[in-house]
């Protein structure tokens, strides 16, 4: 409903009355969240009612003082030309250079009003023109300019008074709106800029000081516990499957410690044989053996004060254990070769896609370094429980590729939704793995769905992989197994289902599709042994 219905316009009223009452309503009528033209069409509407006042016109100026917008009654971005045309420019240029109200008694043959003229009145009645500055801390930023019967009996000077009133208001109402736009305009444009750095980096990260990409709830629940764990100097075991981002965790883990400024050292264990990889942990002496022709420190010690990361502690021989064991249990080592102790202040981080549980049970790994790394056990999730995160950790890998080789590629939502369908058994490393080779290939600058090779029966994954059974005829399925384990039993593929979720039983009962009490009854039918950490 208008701001003006239900009000009746004043008759026999004393003008005072009236002059009250037009200036009650107008304040209401300025308080509204209308558009700016919008509320301004309604005061002029409300001096026509109230006023006996006709063709009221404001023109709000631009710095240079030309009319920037002309509104009038009942304003629509449709009619907003017309009353610009309405514009009696020669009187208003008058207000504007004098900044002082203009009243021209009669505009009939008067030489600023064209002779066809755009007034409402009867062609009998005597129009006269009051025109007045609207100011804003002393800064001309309008007029508002209104016809009258020159014959109605109220004095010009006090039409005068009383628009000049109302333009004073009308001016207030003109600069808190321009502030509130100016704020939105603002607003829009920081969320614009952050859009678009959000853009460029693939996704919102929850823990962006550390590079971590995805938002996902199992991103979360392990992005919290790193936040806590990080505050001690406990050693922490990531748990999780091949291509899971292991390392990326520890280094998140390492820039939320405390020992932040201090080295992050990494160091693969399965990657290097058991003499070369104690020489590389604890260093050795000059002349050690062979090639030894310098004295060279060891990662534990390039990494005092700091974080060491162990990737596939797994691996490690039972003899070279033994040796780790010493170290982390009193803090001190010799070189190979060498005689000095040395003491090392070093939080350690290890990792192992192994079942060190079932290791310890064999007599592979030493149950004493089991409990002594595996203080703090954090899971990380596989990307097929964590689908969320596809498309964003799709469009970072994208845009590093971008800059590597300075192209602008794209991902349409076809090809998202390629990449969302799939299980990736090879899991982060295998999505970045298909994105770049999908940009090497790329025939133009935005991926679709036939530029992936799973559309051309040329997919890497899908020869390697199938997609798994479960352990009962639940919609939901467990991780891929790899070609050849077909006939892996219903007992194994529990144990990996519990092993992806850190024996959590609720967690392993989403991965199979079933419920709390069915995972239950699956783990007693199979005589499997709950793992407690």
């Amino acid at each position: 409903m208008s701001a003006l219905e239900g009000t009746e316009a004043p008759t026999s009223r004393p003008r005072a009355d009236i002059a009250l009452l037009t200036v009650y309503e107008l304040s209401k009528l300025l308080t509204t969240p209308d558009r700016l033209e919008v509320m301004l069409g309604r005061v002029l509407e409300l001096l026509a009612s109230f006023l006996d006042m006709r063709h009221g016109l404001i023109a709000l100026l631009d710095d240079e003082g030309s009319p920037e917008a002309v509104i009038g009654v009942g304003w629509t971005e449709a009619r907003a030309e017309k009353f610009r045309d309405e514009l009696p420019e020669l009187a208003i240029a008058d207000v504007v250079k004098t900044k002082a109200p203009v009243v021209v008694d009669s505009v009939r043959g008067h030489a600023w009003f064209p002779a066809s003229g755009m007034s409402e009145w009867p062609s009998e009645a005597d129009v006269a023109f009051l025109g007045v500055p609207i100011e804003d801390r002393g800064e001309l930023i309008g007029t508002l300019s209104v016809e009258r019967n020159r014959h109605r009996p109220v004095p010009f000077d006090e039409d005068v008074r009383l628009l000049s009133m109302i333009a004073n208001m009308v001016g207030q109402a003109v600069r808190l709106q321009r502030l509130i736009s100016k704020d939105r305009e603002r607003l829009i444009e920081e969320q614009a800029r952050l859009g678009k750095l959000l853009e460029h980096a693939g996704a919102a990260r929850p823990l962006s000081e550390t590079g971590i990409v995805g938002d996902s709830p199992a991103i979360r629940l392990v992005s919290e516990k790193l936040r806590i764990v990080a505050k001690s100097n406990s050693t922490v075991l990531l748990r999780g499957e091949s291509g899971t981002g292991k390392e990326l965790f520890a280094q998140a883990l390492h820039r939320l410690s405390p020992r932040k400024d201090k080295p992050f050292i990494a160091v693969n264990c399965a990657a290097l044989p058991e003499t070369v990889l104690e020489s590389e942990l604890f260093g050795h002496e000059k002349g050690a053996f062979t090639n030894a022709g310098a004295m060279r420190r060891g990662r534990f010690e390039l990494a005092d004060g700091g974080t060491l990361f162990l990737d596939e502690i797994g691996d490690i021989s039972p003899a070279f254990q033994a040796k780790l064991l010493r170290v982390l249990q009193e803090g001190e080592l010799e070189r190979v070769g060498g005689s000095a102790t040395i003491r090392v202040d070093v939080r350690l981080v290890a990792a192992t896609n192994r079942d060190l549980e079932e290791a310890v049970a064999r007599g592979a790994f030493r149950a004493d370094l089991y409990y002594r790394i595996s203080v703090v056990p954090i899971f990380l999730p596989p990307l097929r429980s964590r689908k969320a995160d596809i498309a964003p950790l799709a469009r970072e890998f994208l845009r590093r590729f971008n800059e590597e080789h300075e192209t602008q590629l794209a991902l349409d939502e076809g090809a998202l939704g390629v990449l969302h369908a799939c299980n990736f058994p090879g899991n982060v490393r295998e999505l970045e793995n298909c994105v770049r080779r999908t940009a090497t290939f790329a025939r133009s600058l935005v991926l679709g769905p036939a530029d992936f090779a799973c559309k051309q029966d040329e997919c890497l994954s899908a020869t390697l992989w199938r997609q798994p059974v479960p352990v009962s005829h639940a919609p939901a399925a467990t991780a891929p197994a790899p070609v050849g384990e077909s006939d892996k039993t219903e007992r194994e593929r529990l144990i990996e289902a519990m092993e992806s979720a850190g024996w959590v039983q609720a967690r392993a009962a989403r991965l199979l599709g079933l419920t709390p009490r069915q995972i239950g009854y699956a783990l007693k039918k199979h005589n499997v042994p709950i793992k407690k950490f």
